[in-house]
């Protein structure tokens, strides 16, 4: 009786002003405008009893929200998968085009970035450019700076995850300044990391120092659990051939019909994987000595969409198909990977917050407040066993949307997430000859600790990227369609500027030289006339106050009853009847500004 009353009495108290206690709880009214230095502090006592005292309709209730979130988690993790391998399909021709060791260290600052927004992994990103440092195609100097825009270009996939909370202003708000700090993060590191290597080849020198002299190429591929679960299922729908990427890299093929890759050929018209995916030696003749070219006779040809050894071709593998084919598949598979990601996160978020509906504040803070190292080292834990940083840092984005999981504490557990995806690059080293790849590898990794040692150890410089980040989560609020075009910017527009005009330095000719150097200096210009007049021009201040009253125009809109033009009819009719005048305007401005 005294649950019930309790109960009732909590959904009749929907904000803390009300309640005795003045505590608040998940899901009242002013949950968002509770800050961190006014939430009290909780025992663990109290969080045990929150936790595992409960009536048995409140067990069978937990029961099956949990298994409702392992139902949702699972077709989230697999719209991530489908996402990145669609990602590798329609992109895998252009970002192994991109891959090459003629360009400087802005231009393989760029490369790293857009090949890794292309195929949607900075894991798959860093274990290529491993590999082709190991063949000798990239030096580890180039290797270094495309590993730096690596790491910026994962954090475009939670930016995506953080757009499914559109339709909530609050949760936008959290959600894209939880999916941020990795950007800030990143952004910050590589803003004094970069000029740093080039300067004093910081990263090169010290890897440099603890490689081998020699060494042959050894251990195993692994895979983590998780990967294990979700990409059998995945397989069956698409499945990418990470070998065009690599092939591409090196300059040793193309994806032009006719080609190493293309048609796709199934020998004798039969589909699966013995007939339709190449043998990774090549093949040969009956006398085991003479090459046969890929996609004649007994020798099969896939291209961007491969077969697997377990599950088979997958359901959108075709015979004959072209690389148009591929990736029309893709960005079909794209597309359905991007709605089921939306689908799950709507279900995830509204069960999650179902089940957190009604516990203090002061609980879920106890609840989440782990130690910062500590969460580092979860951070890192999860990564490993996922094998994606990406995959962590976006299923903790809805946790901050929803208010779950503070900024303050998202950031450390990125910080790790950044640190377990080094473990792939490591990995991939360990099966490459020679020890560059090996040092690319290690250069990756103390990339991410320096990166930590500056930003996270000293408080003040910790707030740095944790208040840009909020920063970019109030714009949200001025302004829904910010995130789309922080988006199209940073991940798309500003590399693409900088590649090119990186590229002008490389043609060998004066003419372009001067050019690069003129669109340089004029690029230069206009950033620091937009900074001046942001900060001191008023220019922030103007847009933001644009933006507000666009904003309250549309709340405005929206609060408008649905038969307003039923309204402003019969308004118009009773003027016409009345014979009143209409109103003017202008006239009404100038009265109002008068008084």
């Amino acid at each position: 009786m005294t649950d019930k009353k309790e109960q009732f009495d909590e959904e009749a108290v929907p904000s803390r002003k009300d309640r005795a206690t003045g505590s608040t709880h998940f899901g009242d009214v002013d949950f968002s405008e509770e800050h961190t230095e006014d939430i009290g502090d909780a025992t663990w006592g109290e969080v045990c009893r929150t936790c595992c005292v409960h009536t048995p309709q409140e067990w069978g209730f937990i029961f099956i929200g949990l298994v409702m979130v392992c139902f949702f988690l699972y077709f989230f993790l697999l719209g991530l998968e489908l996402l990145g391998t669609a990602a590798k399909v329609l992109g895998g021709c252009t970002a192994g085009s991109l891959f090459g060791d003629d360009t400087n260290p802005v231009a393989g600052l760029m490369v790293g970035i857009l090949c890794t927004v292309l195929i949607q992994s900075s894991s798959s990103t860093t274990s290529i450019i491993v590999s082709l440092v190991g063949a000798g195609s990239v030096t580890v100097k180039s290797g270094i700076y495309m590993v730096m825009g690596a790491n910026i270009g994962t954090s475009v996939t939670n930016t995506i995850v953080a757009m499914g909370h559109l339709g909530n202003g609050d949760e936008l708000e959290r959600a894209f300044a939880g999916a941020t700090v990795h950007d800030m993060f990143n952004f910050l590191s590589v803003g004094i990391l970069f000029p740093v290597e080039v300067i004093t080849t910081y990263l090169y020198s010290l890897t440099k120092a603890m490689v081998p002299e020699d060494r042959d190429g050894q251990g195993e591929k692994w895979e983590g659990p998780i990967k294990k679960i979700v990409s059998p299922l995945g397989s069956l729908i698409i499945k990418a051939n990470k070998d065009v990427t690599k092939t591409l890299a090196t300059g040793k093929g193309d994806c032009s019909e006719g080609g190493i890759f293309y048609p796709v050929y199934c020998v004798g018209g039969e589909v699966g994987y013995k007939t339709c995916v190449p043998p990774k030696g090549g093949c040969f003749e009956e006398d085991g000595v003479t090459p046969v070219a890929a996609g004649q006779g007994s020798c099969p040809r896939v291209g961007l969409i491969t077969c697997d050894k377990a599950a088979g071709c997958p359901a959108f593998f075709q015979d004959g198909a072209t690389r148009r084919d591929d990736e029309i598949s893709g960005a079909v598979v794209f597309f359905l990977g991007l709605v089921i990601l939306i689908v799950c996160l709507i279900g995830l978020v509204t069960i999650l917050q179902k089940m957190l509906m009604g516990v203090s504040t002061r609980i879920i803070y106890k609840a989440t407040n782990v130690n910062g190292y500590l969460a580092m080292l979860i951070g890192t834990a999860i990564t490993v066993l996922v094998q994606s940083s990406s995959i962590t840092t976006s299923a903790l984005t809805p946790f901050v949307g929803m208010g779950a999981l503070r900024l303050e504490q998202m950031f450390p557990l990125t910080l790790g997430a950044n640190i377990g995806t080094t473990f792939t690059g490591l990995l991939a080293s360990l099966v490459s000859d020679g020890v560059d790849s090996l040092q690319v590898a290690l250069c990756h990794l103390f990339f991410n600790i320096t990166g930590i040692l500056i930003w996270y150890p000293v408080p003040y410089m910790r707030r740095i990227p944790l208040n840009l980040a909020r920063s970019l989560g109030k714009a949200t609020r001025i302004w829904k369609g910010f995130p789309f075009l922080y988006l199209f910017t940073v991940f798309a527009a500003i590399p693409l500027l900088l590649f090119g005009l990186s590229s002008l330095f490389e043609q060998g000719s004066k003419g372009y030289t001067v050019l690069g150097a003129v669109l340089s200096a004029l690029l230069i210009l206009i950033v620091l006339w937009f900074a001046y007049k942001w900060f001191k021009g008023g220019l922030k201040e103007s847009m933001t106050t644009s933006f507000e009253k666009r904003q309250r125009r549309a709340h405005a809109s929206e609060a408008l009853p649905d038969d307003m033009d039923y309204i402003k009819a019969e308004l118009a009719r009773l003027r016409d009847h009345t014979g009143l005048p209409e109103a003017d305007p202008e006239v009404d401005a100038d009265k109002s500004s008068d008084a």
